[in-house]
């Protein structure tokens, strides 16, 4: 459905607006879907981001690192580590080399967990079905390019 049916907006004020409002209610729209399967494993967003960082590192991570990796720089990475450390999902272990520094790491109660959502890929998968694989590398072109990643 076109944005100007969604918002029922008829008019922008051009073409530059248009895409900032369509940006913004795509992106609050795919937050949602993503929000909705993931709170059957009862685990937001923020806390899914952290668990597939922690993952996709071959050693254990500070939260600094964490912070740093983050899709949503705003995110209080230190109280979501400790929410999912309450929840069994990551450890949280004294550096060997210095004392004032904590590596963070997943527990096997979080691996089983990225697993199931491993698992559950189709679904994430499914909220881009509209796009062939030709469309989803070009909306990826050109939104690395709105970003300056292609300069």
């Amino acid at each position: 459905m076109k944005i100007e049916q969604e918002i029922q907006q008829e008019t922008f004020r051009n073409e530059y607006q248009k895409v900032t409002i369509n940006l913004l209610f795509s992106s609050n729209w795919v937050l949602e879907q993503i929000r909705l399967l993931l709170e059957k494993e009862d685990i937001t967003p923020q806390q899914y981001n952290i668990l597939r960082i922690v993952k996709g590192s071959s050693q254990p991570l500070s939260t600094l690192q964490i912070r740093e990796r983050m899709i949503d720089k705003m995110s209080d990475t230190s109280r979501i580590v400790e929410r999912l450390m309450k929840k069994g999902l990551l450890n949280k272990i004294t550096c060997s080399h210095d004392k004032r520094l904590v590596e963070i790491s997943l527990t096997g109660k979080g691996m089983e967990l990225l697993e199931r959502l491993t698992v559950n890929n189709t679904q994430l998968d499914a909220i881009t079905g509209n796009l062939s694989p030709e469309e989803a590398k070009t909306l990826n072109s050109l939104l690395d390019k709105m970003r300056g990643g292609d300069r």
